[in-house]
Order: C-alpha cells, then sequence, then structure tokens
C-alpha cells in the first residue's frame, strides 16, 4: 500500500461513516502514525509504506468511523498555541475558549493572582499563565482531569496549584480573578448533541442542569468569598445565555459587566469586576 492510496483509502472509510472532515481526519491520522507533514508527502507519496504500519492506520480510522473524537484518538490537542494532553477525562479545548483566555489576559497585571474552577485539561489557566507573570490556581471535582491538568503544566513548563475541589469547596485565599468554563449545557439538549462529543466527553463537564445555569449561580454568588476588592470574574458561557449570566452578575454586585463575542459572532464570554467585596 502506497502513502497516497493509504491517505485515499482512509479518506473513502470516513466520508463513508459520514464524517464529514473525512479528509482533515484521514490525513491527521496518517500524520500521527507516521510522523509525516505535507511537504514529506507530497515527495513520498507512491513508496510503500509497511504493512503493519497501515494496519495501525486503519485501526485507527475504525475508531474515528465510530465516532471517537480525533483528538482523544491522538491524544492532543492545540489551543492558543500551545500542546495539551487530552483524553476521556476532560473536554477537547475549543478555540472558542480562546476568547475566555483573551478577556482575561486583557484584565491581568503582573503577580497578580488568579483562579480557574472547573479546569479540565487546565489549557485555560495554562495558556494564561504563559503570557502574563501572574500567580494560578486550577481545581476540578476529577482527580483523572487534575492528573491531566498536572502533565499539561509540566509540558508547559508552568508551575500551577492543582486543587480537588466542588467548585469552592476546598478553596482558600481570594484571587483578583476568576475564571471558569463550567458545564452550561441544559440536560435536556444532551442528548441532541453531535455522537463525538454526548458519547465520548465527560458529561459532567458538559450537563448545566436544568436549564443551564446551575453553575453560574454558585460561582457568581459562591465568587464573592474569594475575590479581592475590585477584583474579575469572567465565565465562558453558551451562546443564548449572556443576558442572564450577566443580570446574575449585576445582581450580585458585579460592575462594568461586559458580554463578548467569540470569532463566529456568538456570545461567549461574560466579564465583571466586584468593586467592594463585604
Amino acid at each position: 500500500m502506497t502513502f497516497k492510496r493509504a491517505w485515499i483509502y482512509g479518506k473513502e472509510m470516513l466520508k463513508n461513516a459520514g464524517i464529514l472532515e473525512h479528509e482533515l481526519d484521514s490525513w491527521y491520522l496518517l500524520e500521527y502514525i507516521f510522523k509525516i507533514d505535507k511537504s514529506w508527502y507530497y515527495l513520498h507519496d507512491s513508496e510503500e509504506m509497511q504493512e503493519e504500519k497501515f494496519q495501525e492506520y486503519e485501526r485507527l480510522l475504525k475508531k474515528r468511523c465510530e465516532r471517537v473524537p480525533l483528538q482523544y484518538i491522538t491524544g492532543s490537542q492545540e489551543f492558543m498555541g500551545l500542546n495539551f494532553k487530552v483524553n476521556s477525562h476532560v473536554l477537547i479545548p475549543r478555540q472558542d475558549t480562546e476568547t475566555l483566555v483573551e478577556e482575561a489576559l486583557k484584565r491581568l497585571e503582573p503577580d497578580m493572582e488568579v483562579l480557574e474552577l472547573c479546569t479540565g485539561s487546565g489549557c485555560v489557566i495554562i495558556s494564561i499563565m504563559k503570557q502574563r507573570k501572574v500567580r494560578g490556581t486550577a481545581s476540578d471535582v476529577s482527580k483523572q482531569a487534575l492528573l491531566i491538568a498536572k502533565e499539561n503544566a509540566r509540558r508547559n513548563q508552568i508551575e500551577v496549584n492543582l486543587v480537588r475541589s466542588d467548585l469552592f469547596q476546598n478553596i482558600s485565599g481570594t484571587y483578583d480573578m476568576i475564571v471558569a468554563n463550567p458545564p452550561y449545557i441544559p440536560t435536556e439538549e444532551i442528548a441532541t448533541l453531535m455522537p463525538e462529543i454526548r458519547n465520548f466527553e465527560p458529561i459532567e463537564a458538559l450537563d448545566g442542569k436544568e436549564d443551564g445555569m446551575y453553575f453560574y449561580h454558585k460561582i457568581i454568588e459562591g465568587s464573592r468569598a474569594y475575590l479581592k476588592s475590585n477584583g474579575y470574574l469572567c465565565l465562558e458561557i453558551g451562546h443564548d445565555q449572556g443576558g442572564r449570566v450577566a443580570f446574575l452578575m449585576e445582581e450580585n454586585g458585579y460592575r462594568n459587566v461586559k458580554v463578548v463575542k467569540d470569532l463566529a459572532g456568538n456570545n461567549r464570554v461574560v466579564c465583571g469586576n466586584l468593586p467592594a467585596v463585604k
């Protein structure tokens, strides 16, 4: 089997399975197995590949046909120009969430202290700390997620304090900023998500309870005790939750509340500051 024929085979296999990005995904798996790039491929596409390598490629193609996310197959995802390890214990970092990092960076100054709740892979806090000299603490209720976050901090040469905590349960001290990308999908909508998401990504990181607002109430109401005076709260939101989350923040004393759109033009982040903490 030549490299060219193998890629054609992969594209057809994924296309027949209904994978929309069949051309890209089949290439990424070829790239992953053989550690090649497009330049190498176009110079060597007529060469024969080792049979055992083709069998490995075919095995991974079959997993993708079963709708296992590409990132869980390769074990990595790029976010904010950094490489992060991922597995089924953490959400796959998405470009939408880069808006949360960008809004946090606009408000941060050197030596500030930042707390991230629901850290998952750690991509948000690590990306923030890579670009600002701040002190970071990150928490998650999942022990397995924290192991991934620890590996990602090591991989990206960042020292972050990791705490196993159900939101604020085991958190101490006060912070200049709290950031979070909490579960925000209403329970009844989980079944309508793409199979890659609903069948493979961790449900506890997706399910925002009945109306998707459960964790926003908990975080916004609880954050007052953990923010320094004039501290910031920055939250990722679902595209239709901007008004409700902004209103809830204002009800809890936050000022300068701003709803920010992502690159696709959807409401994605709400930020505000707390002038005085009682």
